[in-house]
Protein backbone atom coordinates (compact mmCIF):
# COMPACT_ATOMS: atom_id res chain seq x y z
CA UNK A 1 0.00 0.00 0.00
CA UNK A 2 1.45 3.35 -0.97
CA UNK A 3 1.67 6.21 1.49
CA UNK A 4 -1.07 8.15 -0.35
CA UNK A 5 -3.36 5.13 -0.35
CA UNK A 6 -2.72 4.60 3.36
CA UNK A 7 -3.57 8.25 4.01
CA UNK A 8 -6.76 7.96 1.94
CA UNK A 9 -7.80 4.85 3.84
CA UNK A 10 -7.09 6.49 7.22
CA UNK A 11 -9.10 9.62 6.33
CA UNK A 12 -12.09 7.64 5.05
CA UNK A 13 -12.15 5.31 8.06
CA UNK A 14 -11.67 8.14 10.58
CA UNK A 15 -14.41 10.36 9.12
CA UNK A 16 -16.79 7.40 8.76
CA UNK A 17 -16.34 6.44 12.40
CA UNK A 18 -16.81 10.05 13.56
CA UNK A 19 -20.12 10.33 11.67
CA UNK A 20 -21.26 6.92 12.91
CA UNK A 21 -20.50 7.89 16.52
CA UNK A 22 -22.39 11.18 16.11
CA UNK A 23 -25.43 9.39 14.67
CA UNK A 24 -25.35 6.72 17.37
CA UNK A 25 -25.10 9.35 20.13
CA UNK A 26 -27.96 11.30 18.53
CA UNK A 27 -30.11 8.17 18.58
CA UNK A 28 -29.09 7.53 22.19
CA UNK A 29 -30.01 10.98 23.51
CA UNK A 30 -33.15 11.15 21.37
CA UNK A 31 -34.16 7.70 22.55
CA UNK A 32 -34.24 8.87 26.15
CA UNK A 33 -37.22 10.99 25.18
CA UNK A 34 -39.11 7.95 23.90
CA UNK A 35 -40.43 7.00 20.48
CA UNK A 36 -42.23 10.31 19.97
CA UNK A 37 -39.03 11.94 18.77
CA UNK A 38 -38.27 9.14 16.31
CA UNK A 39 -41.81 9.20 14.93
CA UNK A 40 -41.68 12.97 14.50
CA UNK A 41 -38.24 12.92 12.87
CA UNK A 42 -39.28 10.11 10.52
CA UNK A 43 -42.44 11.96 9.48
CA UNK A 44 -40.68 15.27 8.87
CA UNK A 45 -37.84 13.71 6.91
CA UNK A 46 -40.16 11.56 4.81
CA UNK A 47 -42.51 14.47 4.05
CA UNK A 48 -39.65 16.62 2.77
CA UNK A 49 -37.55 14.08 0.84
CA UNK A 50 -40.09 11.37 0.04
CA UNK A 51 -40.97 12.84 -3.35
CA UNK A 52 -37.26 12.87 -4.24
CA UNK A 53 -36.86 9.18 -3.35
CA UNK A 54 -39.77 8.38 -5.66
CA UNK A 55 -38.16 10.43 -8.42
CA UNK A 56 -34.77 8.70 -7.91
CA UNK A 57 -36.13 5.16 -8.17
CA UNK A 58 -38.23 5.92 -11.25
CA UNK A 59 -35.38 7.78 -12.95
CA UNK A 60 -33.01 4.87 -12.31
CA UNK A 61 -35.55 2.36 -13.66
CA UNK A 62 -35.95 4.20 -16.97
CA UNK A 63 -32.19 4.71 -17.20
CA UNK A 64 -31.68 0.94 -16.79
CA UNK A 65 -34.12 0.24 -19.65
CA UNK A 66 -32.29 2.70 -21.91
CA UNK A 67 -28.94 1.00 -21.22
CA UNK A 68 -30.30 -2.55 -21.61
CA UNK A 69 -31.70 -1.94 -25.09
CA UNK A 70 -29.56 0.98 -26.27
CA UNK A 71 -26.28 1.14 -28.16
CA UNK A 72 -24.18 0.14 -25.13
CA UNK A 73 -25.99 -3.17 -24.55
CA UNK A 74 -23.18 -5.39 -25.93
CA UNK A 75 -20.35 -3.88 -23.89
CA UNK A 76 -18.89 -6.63 -21.71
CA UNK A 77 -17.87 -6.00 -18.11
CA UNK A 78 -14.13 -6.54 -17.99
CA UNK A 79 -13.58 -6.20 -21.74
CA UNK A 80 -14.62 -8.21 -24.78
CA UNK A 81 -12.61 -11.31 -23.76
CA UNK A 82 -13.65 -11.38 -20.09
CA UNK A 83 -15.15 -14.62 -18.75
CA UNK A 84 -17.59 -14.94 -15.81
CA UNK A 85 -15.96 -15.96 -12.53
CA UNK A 86 -19.10 -17.70 -11.22
CA UNK A 87 -21.78 -19.87 -12.79
CA UNK A 88 -25.09 -18.13 -13.48
CA UNK A 89 -26.86 -20.05 -10.69
CA UNK A 90 -24.19 -19.17 -8.08
CA UNK A 91 -24.15 -15.58 -9.31
CA UNK A 92 -27.93 -15.17 -8.95
CA UNK A 93 -27.97 -16.91 -5.56
CA UNK A 94 -25.33 -14.57 -4.14
CA UNK A 95 -26.90 -11.34 -5.40
CA UNK A 96 -30.33 -12.43 -4.19
CA UNK A 97 -29.16 -13.49 -0.72
CA UNK A 98 -27.34 -10.19 -0.26
CA UNK A 99 -30.22 -8.10 -1.63
CA UNK A 100 -33.49 -8.91 0.11
CA UNK A 101 -33.32 -12.17 2.08
CA UNK A 102 -34.33 -11.12 5.61
CA UNK A 103 -36.90 -8.66 4.26
CA UNK A 104 -38.85 -11.35 2.39
CA UNK A 105 -39.20 -13.42 5.53
CA UNK A 106 -40.09 -10.44 7.72
CA UNK A 107 -42.67 -8.89 5.37
CA UNK A 108 -43.69 -11.82 3.09
CA UNK A 109 -46.86 -12.53 5.06
CA UNK A 110 -47.26 -9.27 6.96
CA UNK A 111 -47.21 -6.62 4.25
CA UNK A 112 -49.94 -7.96 1.91
CA UNK A 113 -52.27 -8.64 4.85
CA UNK A 114 -51.74 -5.18 6.31
CA UNK A 115 -52.33 -3.54 2.90
CA UNK A 116 -55.47 -5.67 2.46
CA UNK A 117 -56.92 -3.98 5.56
CA UNK A 118 -55.37 -0.54 5.12
CA UNK A 119 -54.26 1.18 1.92
CA UNK A 120 -55.10 4.58 0.39
CA UNK A 121 -56.66 3.20 -2.79
CA UNK A 122 -59.43 0.77 -1.83
CA UNK A 123 -61.89 -0.19 0.89
CA UNK A 124 -60.70 -2.30 3.82
CA UNK A 125 -61.18 -6.03 3.23
CA UNK A 126 -62.72 -5.78 -0.25
CA UNK A 127 -61.79 -7.87 -3.30
CA UNK A 128 -60.43 -4.69 -4.87
CA UNK A 129 -58.28 -4.26 -1.77
CA UNK A 130 -56.84 -7.76 -2.25
CA UNK A 131 -55.72 -6.84 -5.78
CA UNK A 132 -54.37 -3.47 -4.64
CA UNK A 133 -52.49 -4.99 -1.68
CA UNK A 134 -50.49 -7.25 -3.96
CA UNK A 135 -49.78 -4.48 -6.49
CA UNK A 136 -48.48 -2.19 -3.75
CA UNK A 137 -46.29 -4.97 -2.36
CA UNK A 138 -44.84 -5.67 -5.82
CA UNK A 139 -44.10 -1.96 -6.29
CA UNK A 140 -42.21 -1.90 -3.00
CA UNK A 141 -40.19 -5.06 -3.62
CA UNK A 142 -39.95 -5.43 -7.39
CA UNK A 143 -38.39 -3.82 -10.41
CA UNK A 144 -37.66 -0.41 -8.86
CA UNK A 145 -35.52 -1.79 -6.06
CA UNK A 146 -33.60 -4.11 -8.35
CA UNK A 147 -33.12 -1.37 -10.97
CA UNK A 148 -31.44 0.71 -8.29
CA UNK A 149 -29.13 -2.15 -7.34
CA UNK A 150 -28.46 -2.88 -10.99
CA UNK A 151 -27.34 0.59 -12.02
CA UNK A 152 -25.09 1.13 -9.00
CA UNK A 153 -23.57 -2.34 -9.42
CA UNK A 154 -23.12 -1.82 -13.16
CA UNK A 155 -21.34 1.51 -12.65
CA UNK A 156 -19.02 0.02 -10.03
CA UNK A 157 -18.24 -3.05 -12.15
CA UNK A 158 -17.64 -1.02 -15.31
CA UNK A 159 -15.24 1.44 -13.69
CA UNK A 160 -13.41 -1.33 -11.81
CA UNK A 161 -13.06 -3.91 -14.60
CA UNK A 162 -13.15 -1.80 -17.78
CA UNK A 163 -11.48 1.38 -16.54
CA UNK A 164 -9.11 -0.27 -14.01
CA UNK A 165 -10.13 1.98 -11.13
CA UNK A 166 -10.53 0.87 -7.48
CA UNK A 167 -13.79 -0.90 -6.63
CA UNK A 168 -15.13 2.01 -4.57
CA UNK A 169 -17.94 4.52 -4.95
CA UNK A 170 -15.53 7.37 -5.72
CA UNK A 171 -14.39 5.64 -8.92
CA UNK A 172 -17.77 5.96 -10.63
CA UNK A 173 -17.39 9.75 -10.66
CA UNK A 174 -14.09 9.79 -12.55
CA UNK A 175 -15.67 11.17 -15.78
CA UNK A 176 -17.08 14.11 -13.80
CA UNK A 177 -14.31 14.73 -11.25
CA UNK A 178 -11.18 13.26 -12.91
CA UNK A 179 -8.27 13.00 -10.44
CA UNK A 180 -10.26 14.89 -7.81
CA UNK A 181 -11.79 11.53 -6.88
CA UNK A 182 -8.54 10.92 -4.98
CA UNK A 183 -9.07 14.08 -2.91
CA UNK A 184 -11.56 15.15 -0.24
CA UNK A 185 -14.59 14.88 -2.56
CA UNK A 186 -13.79 11.22 -3.26
CA UNK A 187 -13.21 10.58 0.43
CA UNK A 188 -16.60 12.09 1.24
CA UNK A 189 -18.36 9.91 -1.35
CA UNK A 190 -16.86 6.74 0.14
CA UNK A 191 -17.71 7.93 3.65
CA UNK A 192 -21.38 8.42 2.72
CA UNK A 193 -21.36 4.94 1.17
CA UNK A 194 -19.88 3.37 4.32
CA UNK A 195 -22.30 5.15 6.66
CA UNK A 196 -25.34 4.30 4.49
CA UNK A 197 -24.24 0.67 4.27
CA UNK A 198 -23.64 0.24 7.99
CA UNK A 199 -26.94 1.79 9.05
CA UNK A 200 -28.95 0.13 6.28
CA UNK A 201 -27.45 -3.22 7.18
CA UNK A 202 -27.89 -2.64 10.92
CA UNK A 203 -31.60 -1.96 10.35
CA UNK A 204 -31.94 -5.23 8.47
CA UNK A 205 -30.03 -7.16 11.14
CA UNK A 206 -32.27 -5.64 13.80
CA UNK A 207 -35.36 -6.82 11.94
CA UNK A 208 -33.87 -10.29 11.56
CA UNK A 209 -33.01 -10.59 15.26
CA UNK A 210 -36.48 -9.43 16.27
CA UNK A 211 -38.12 -12.01 14.01
CA UNK A 212 -35.96 -14.91 15.22
CA UNK A 213 -36.70 -13.86 18.81
CA UNK A 214 -40.43 -13.76 18.10
CA UNK A 215 -40.20 -17.18 16.49
CA UNK A 216 -38.38 -18.64 19.51
CA UNK A 217 -41.05 -17.23 21.81
CA UNK A 218 -43.83 -18.55 19.61
CA UNK A 219 -42.38 -22.05 19.13
CA UNK A 220 -40.43 -22.69 22.35
CA UNK A 221 -42.07 -20.28 24.79
CA UNK A 222 -38.85 -18.33 25.42
CA UNK A 223 -39.64 -14.74 26.44
CA UNK A 224 -38.98 -12.41 23.51
CA UNK A 225 -36.90 -9.62 25.01
CA UNK A 226 -34.23 -7.09 24.17
CA UNK A 227 -31.69 -9.33 25.91
CA UNK A 228 -32.62 -12.23 23.61
CA UNK A 229 -32.26 -9.98 20.54
CA UNK A 230 -28.77 -8.95 21.66
CA UNK A 231 -27.73 -12.58 22.24
CA UNK A 232 -29.00 -13.50 18.77
CA UNK A 233 -27.13 -10.60 17.17
CA UNK A 234 -23.91 -11.62 18.94
CA UNK A 235 -24.22 -15.27 17.88
CA UNK A 236 -25.09 -14.54 14.28
CA UNK A 237 -22.45 -11.82 13.96
CA UNK A 238 -19.94 -14.45 15.13
CA UNK A 239 -21.13 -16.85 12.43
CA UNK A 240 -20.91 -14.04 9.86
CA UNK A 241 -17.30 -13.38 10.88
CA UNK A 242 -16.48 -17.07 10.35
CA UNK A 243 -18.07 -16.98 6.88
CA UNK A 244 -16.26 -13.73 6.06
CA UNK A 245 -12.86 -15.11 7.05
CA UNK A 246 -13.41 -18.18 4.86
CA UNK A 247 -13.58 -15.80 1.88
CA UNK A 248 -15.92 -15.10 -1.01
CA UNK A 249 -15.81 -18.53 -2.66
CA UNK A 250 -15.62 -20.79 0.40
CA UNK A 251 -17.84 -18.80 2.75
CA UNK A 252 -20.24 -16.30 1.20
CA UNK A 253 -20.82 -18.23 -2.05
CA UNK A 254 -21.62 -21.56 -0.37
CA UNK A 255 -23.84 -19.99 2.28
CA UNK A 256 -25.74 -18.02 -0.38
CA UNK A 257 -26.44 -21.22 -2.31
CA UNK A 258 -27.68 -22.89 0.90
CA UNK A 259 -29.95 -19.88 1.54
CA UNK A 260 -31.43 -20.10 -1.92
CA UNK A 261 -32.06 -23.84 -1.64
CA UNK A 262 -33.75 -23.44 1.77
CA UNK A 263 -35.90 -20.55 0.52
CA UNK A 264 -37.07 -22.61 -2.47
CA UNK A 265 -37.89 -25.58 -0.18
CA UNK A 266 -40.03 -23.39 2.08
CA UNK A 267 -41.70 -21.77 -0.92
CA UNK A 268 -42.56 -25.15 -2.49
CA UNK A 269 -43.85 -26.50 0.81
CA UNK A 270 -46.37 -23.66 1.21
CA UNK A 271 -47.26 -23.80 -2.50
CA UNK A 272 -47.98 -27.55 -2.44
CA UNK A 273 -49.58 -27.73 1.03
CA UNK A 274 -51.73 -24.65 0.44
CA UNK A 275 -54.41 -23.70 -2.11
CA UNK A 276 -52.21 -24.55 -5.12
CA UNK A 277 -54.66 -23.82 -7.94
CA UNK A 278 -55.63 -20.53 -6.32
CA UNK A 279 -51.94 -19.56 -6.14
CA UNK A 280 -51.42 -20.31 -9.83
CA UNK A 281 -54.30 -17.97 -10.65
CA UNK A 282 -53.21 -15.38 -8.11
CA UNK A 283 -49.66 -15.16 -9.48
CA UNK A 284 -50.78 -14.27 -13.01
CA UNK A 285 -53.44 -11.90 -11.72
CA UNK A 286 -50.98 -10.22 -9.35
CA UNK A 287 -48.45 -9.67 -12.14
CA UNK A 288 -51.18 -8.36 -14.44
CA UNK A 289 -52.47 -5.90 -11.84
CA UNK A 290 -48.92 -4.80 -11.07
CA UNK A 291 -48.20 -4.06 -14.74
CA UNK A 292 -51.55 -2.32 -15.20
CA UNK A 293 -51.06 -0.12 -12.12
CA UNK A 294 -47.31 0.28 -12.60
CA UNK A 295 -47.12 3.98 -13.52
CA UNK A 296 -49.96 5.04 -11.24
CA UNK A 297 -48.42 3.46 -8.14
CA UNK A 298 -44.81 4.19 -9.08
CA UNK A 299 -45.37 7.93 -9.30
CA UNK A 300 -48.05 8.33 -6.60
CA UNK A 301 -47.00 10.99 -4.08
CA UNK A 302 -50.16 11.49 -1.99
CA UNK A 303 -50.07 15.11 -3.18
CA UNK A 304 -53.77 15.95 -2.79
CA UNK A 305 -55.09 13.73 -0.02
CA UNK A 306 -51.96 14.42 1.99
CA UNK A 307 -52.87 18.10 2.36
CA UNK A 308 -55.52 17.35 4.99
CA UNK A 309 -54.91 13.77 6.00
CA UNK A 310 -51.13 13.77 6.29
CA UNK A 311 -48.81 11.25 4.68
CA UNK A 312 -48.46 8.65 7.42
CA UNK A 313 -49.20 5.62 5.21
CA UNK A 314 -46.73 6.50 2.49
CA UNK A 315 -44.07 7.51 5.02
CA UNK A 316 -44.45 4.21 6.84
CA UNK A 317 -44.35 2.06 3.74
CA UNK A 318 -43.17 3.42 0.38
CA UNK A 319 -40.74 6.05 1.62
CA UNK A 320 -39.25 3.71 4.20
CA UNK A 321 -38.70 1.01 1.58
CA UNK A 322 -37.21 3.37 -0.96
CA UNK A 323 -34.83 4.82 1.63
CA UNK A 324 -33.93 1.26 2.66
CA UNK A 325 -33.08 0.32 -0.94
CA UNK A 326 -31.03 3.50 -1.37
CA UNK A 327 -29.15 2.84 1.88
CA UNK A 328 -28.39 -0.69 0.69
CA UNK A 329 -27.17 0.28 -2.81
CA UNK A 330 -23.47 0.71 -1.98
CA UNK A 331 -23.51 -2.61 -0.13
CA UNK A 332 -25.45 -4.63 -2.70
CA UNK A 333 -23.96 -2.68 -5.62
CA UNK A 334 -20.33 -3.33 -4.72
CA UNK A 335 -21.07 -6.95 -3.87
CA UNK A 336 -22.86 -7.60 -7.19
CA UNK A 337 -20.12 -5.71 -9.06
CA UNK A 338 -17.46 -7.92 -7.47
CA UNK A 339 -19.13 -11.13 -8.72
CA UNK A 340 -20.29 -9.94 -12.17
CA UNK A 341 -17.21 -9.76 -14.36
CA UNK A 342 -17.72 -11.20 -17.84
CA UNK A 343 -21.41 -10.31 -18.31
CA UNK A 344 -22.63 -8.03 -21.09
CA UNK A 345 -24.59 -4.93 -20.08
CA UNK A 346 -27.81 -6.35 -21.50
CA UNK A 347 -27.40 -9.72 -19.76
CA UNK A 348 -26.39 -8.04 -16.53
CA UNK A 349 -29.26 -5.54 -16.44
CA UNK A 350 -32.03 -7.92 -17.47
CA UNK A 351 -30.83 -10.74 -15.19
CA UNK A 352 -30.30 -8.60 -12.10
CA UNK A 353 -33.67 -6.85 -12.52
CA UNK A 354 -35.94 -9.61 -13.76
CA UNK A 355 -34.76 -12.84 -12.11
CA UNK A 356 -34.81 -11.66 -8.46
CA UNK A 357 -37.98 -9.62 -9.11
CA UNK A 358 -39.76 -12.68 -10.50
CA UNK A 359 -38.72 -14.80 -7.52
CA UNK A 360 -39.85 -11.98 -5.20
CA UNK A 361 -43.26 -11.89 -6.93
CA UNK A 362 -43.56 -15.67 -6.52
CA UNK A 363 -42.64 -15.40 -2.85
CA UNK A 364 -45.16 -12.69 -2.06
CA UNK A 365 -47.86 -14.48 -4.04
CA UNK A 366 -47.33 -17.77 -2.19
CA UNK A 367 -47.11 -16.19 1.27
CA UNK A 368 -49.06 -12.95 0.84
CA UNK A 369 -51.89 -14.17 -1.38
CA UNK A 370 -52.24 -17.27 0.81
CA UNK A 371 -52.67 -15.01 3.84
CA UNK A 372 -55.30 -12.97 2.03
CA UNK A 373 -57.00 -16.26 1.04
CA UNK A 374 -57.58 -17.03 4.74
CA UNK A 375 -58.77 -13.46 5.33
CA UNK A 376 -61.36 -13.72 2.54
CA UNK A 377 -62.64 -16.96 4.08
CA UNK A 378 -63.20 -15.11 7.37
CA UNK A 379 -60.13 -16.21 9.34
CA UNK A 380 -58.39 -13.00 10.41
CA UNK A 381 -56.03 -14.54 12.99
CA UNK A 382 -52.96 -13.76 10.86
CA UNK A 383 -53.95 -10.12 10.57
CA UNK A 384 -54.63 -9.80 14.31
CA UNK A 385 -51.23 -11.33 15.13
CA UNK A 386 -49.52 -9.09 12.58
CA UNK A 387 -51.13 -5.95 14.05
CA UNK A 388 -49.73 -6.93 17.43
CA UNK A 389 -46.22 -7.78 16.19
CA UNK A 390 -45.17 -7.82 12.53
CA UNK A 391 -42.35 -10.26 13.27
CA UNK A 392 -44.93 -12.88 14.38
CA UNK A 393 -46.79 -12.89 11.06
CA UNK A 394 -44.98 -15.74 9.34
CA UNK A 395 -45.15 -18.02 12.39
CA UNK A 396 -48.89 -17.44 12.81
CA UNK A 397 -49.23 -18.11 9.08
CA UNK A 398 -47.43 -21.47 9.37
CA UNK A 399 -50.14 -22.63 11.83
CA UNK A 400 -52.44 -23.05 8.82
CA UNK A 401 -50.19 -25.76 7.37
CA UNK A 402 -49.01 -29.26 8.37
CA UNK A 403 -45.87 -29.90 10.46
CA UNK A 404 -46.04 -26.39 11.92
CA UNK A 405 -43.35 -27.06 14.53
CA UNK A 406 -40.84 -28.30 11.96
CA UNK A 407 -41.63 -25.58 9.41
CA UNK A 408 -41.29 -22.89 12.10
CA UNK A 409 -37.85 -24.16 13.13
CA UNK A 410 -36.85 -24.39 9.47
CA UNK A 411 -38.01 -20.79 8.95
CA UNK A 412 -35.97 -19.56 11.92
CA UNK A 413 -32.90 -21.30 10.52
CA UNK A 414 -33.51 -19.68 7.14
CA UNK A 415 -33.85 -16.24 8.76
CA UNK A 416 -30.59 -16.83 10.64
CA UNK A 417 -28.87 -17.98 7.46
CA UNK A 418 -30.00 -14.87 5.55
CA UNK A 419 -28.94 -12.83 8.58
CA UNK A 420 -25.42 -14.28 8.37
CA UNK A 421 -25.20 -13.77 4.60
CA UNK A 422 -26.28 -10.14 4.83
CA UNK A 423 -23.79 -9.48 7.60
CA UNK A 424 -20.79 -11.14 5.93
CA UNK A 425 -21.56 -9.64 2.51
CA UNK A 426 -22.06 -6.19 4.04
CA UNK A 427 -18.84 -6.42 6.02
CA UNK A 428 -17.00 -7.50 2.88
CA UNK A 429 -18.26 -4.36 1.14
CA UNK A 430 -17.55 -1.96 4.02
CA UNK A 431 -14.03 -3.36 4.24
CA UNK A 432 -13.61 -2.87 0.49
CA UNK A 433 -14.76 0.75 0.70
CA UNK A 434 -12.57 1.46 3.71
CA UNK A 435 -9.55 -0.15 2.01
CA UNK A 436 -9.74 1.89 -1.21
CA UNK A 437 -11.08 -1.00 -3.26
CA UNK A 438 -8.87 -3.79 -1.90
CA UNK A 439 -10.07 -7.04 -0.31
CA UNK A 440 -6.94 -8.06 1.60
CA UNK A 441 -7.41 -6.36 4.95
CA UNK A 442 -6.18 -8.02 8.10
CA UNK A 443 -8.65 -10.41 9.72
CA UNK A 444 -8.91 -8.13 12.76
CA UNK A 445 -10.11 -5.27 10.54
CA UNK A 446 -12.89 -7.43 9.11
CA UNK A 447 -13.85 -8.58 12.60
CA UNK A 448 -14.03 -4.93 13.69
CA UNK A 449 -16.45 -3.90 10.93
CA UNK A 450 -18.69 -6.94 11.45
CA UNK A 451 -18.75 -6.33 15.20
CA UNK A 452 -19.56 -2.64 14.67
CA UNK A 453 -22.58 -3.51 12.51
CA UNK A 454 -23.82 -5.97 15.12
CA UNK A 455 -23.28 -3.43 17.93
CA UNK A 456 -25.23 -0.70 16.11
CA UNK A 457 -28.10 -3.08 15.33
CA UNK A 458 -28.31 -4.11 18.99
CA UNK A 459 -27.89 -0.56 20.27
CA UNK A 460 -30.62 0.90 18.07
CA UNK A 461 -33.03 -1.89 19.04
CA UNK A 462 -32.36 -1.25 22.74
CA UNK A 463 -32.73 2.52 22.50
CA UNK A 464 -35.61 3.01 20.09
CA UNK A 465 -36.84 -0.26 18.62
CA UNK A 466 -38.23 -0.42 15.09
CA UNK A 467 -38.91 3.32 14.87
CA UNK A 468 -35.24 4.05 15.52
CA UNK A 469 -34.26 1.49 12.87
CA UNK A 470 -36.51 3.23 10.37
CA UNK A 471 -35.14 6.68 11.23
CA UNK A 472 -31.50 5.57 10.94
CA UNK A 473 -32.22 4.09 7.50
CA UNK A 474 -34.08 7.12 6.14
CA UNK A 475 -31.55 9.63 7.46
CA UNK A 476 -28.47 7.75 6.23
CA UNK A 477 -29.89 7.44 2.71
CA UNK A 478 -30.57 11.17 2.15
CA UNK A 479 -27.07 12.14 0.89
CA UNK A 480 -26.67 8.90 -1.02
CA UNK A 481 -29.86 9.48 -3.04
CA UNK A 482 -28.16 12.52 -4.61
CA UNK A 483 -25.03 10.47 -5.30
CA UNK A 484 -27.14 7.91 -7.19
CA UNK A 485 -28.47 10.53 -9.64
CA UNK A 486 -25.00 11.92 -10.33
CA UNK A 487 -23.73 8.36 -10.76
CA UNK A 488 -26.14 7.81 -13.68
CA UNK A 489 -24.81 10.82 -15.58
CA UNK A 490 -21.22 9.81 -14.91
CA UNK A 491 -21.82 6.24 -16.09
CA UNK A 492 -23.51 7.38 -19.30
CA UNK A 493 -20.61 9.71 -20.09
CA UNK A 494 -18.08 6.92 -19.47
CA UNK A 495 -19.99 4.40 -21.62
CA UNK A 496 -20.14 6.89 -24.49
CA UNK A 497 -16.39 7.47 -24.31
CA UNK A 498 -15.72 3.74 -24.09
CA UNK A 499 -17.87 3.04 -27.15
CA UNK A 500 -16.05 5.70 -29.14
CA UNK A 501 -12.69 4.19 -28.16
CA UNK A 502 -13.91 0.73 -29.27
CA UNK A 503 -14.89 2.08 -32.69
CA UNK A 504 -11.61 3.93 -33.08
CA UNK A 505 -9.63 0.76 -32.36
CA UNK A 506 -11.33 -1.23 -35.12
Amino acid sequence: MTHSRAQTKLKVVSLSLIIIVILVLTIFFAGRGGNTFFSSLLTNTSNNVGWFYIFVLNFVFFFAIVLAFGRFRNIRIGGKNAKPEFSRSSWLAMLFSAGVGIGLLFYGVAEPVLHYHDNPFSMDGSIESANTAMSITFIHWGIHAWSLYTIVALALAFFAYNMNLPLTMRSVFYPLLKDRIYGWIGNLIDVFAIVATIFGLSASLGLGAKQIGSGMEYVFGLPSSTFLYIVLIVIITGLAIMSLLLGLKKGIKILSEINMAMAIILLLFIFIAGPTVYLFKAFFQNVGNYLFDFFKLSLWNNAYSGIKEGEAWQDKWTIFYYSWWIAWTPFVGIFIARISKGRTLKEFILAVILVPSTFTFLWFTVFGSSSIYHEILGDNSIYMATKTDVSLAIFKFLEKYPITFISSIFTMLLIASFFVTSSDSGTYVVDTLASNGKHNSHALVKIFWASLEGFIAAFILVIGGLNALRVSTVMSSVPFSIIVILLCFSLYKALRQYKRAEKASK
